[in-house]
């Protein structure tokens, strides 16, 4: 090969890469080290998913206990002590 054609091989290699930095495709590195550094830091192990489900569900079933307790007294309230009973 001549001096000339080896140049242009790597003049046409420049323009590739500078082509391909101008369309963003370097650029996809960074963004995908940020998403995996941000799902480490966000995601919890499924260990800690699996305590908080735990937590969380006896929190709620406790809740639903309760409003259960308390519509059943607001019945039997009603219905031993409630308008019917009492007429002026």
């Amino acid at each position: 090969m001549t001096g000339a054609c080896r140049a242009w091989i790597v003049a046409a290699s420049i323009g590739a890469v500078e082509a391909l930095k101008d369309q963003g495709v370097c650029r996809w590195n960074h963004a995908l080290r940020s998403l995996q550094q941000h799902a480490k830091n966000n995601i919890r192990s499924f260990s800690q998913a699996a305590k908080l489900s735990s937590s969380s569900s006896s929190a709620i079933s406790n809740r639903i206990h309760r409003s259960q307790e308390e519509k059943i007294r607001k019945v039997m309230d009603l219905s031993c002590f409630g308008p019917n009973t009492i007429r002026f």
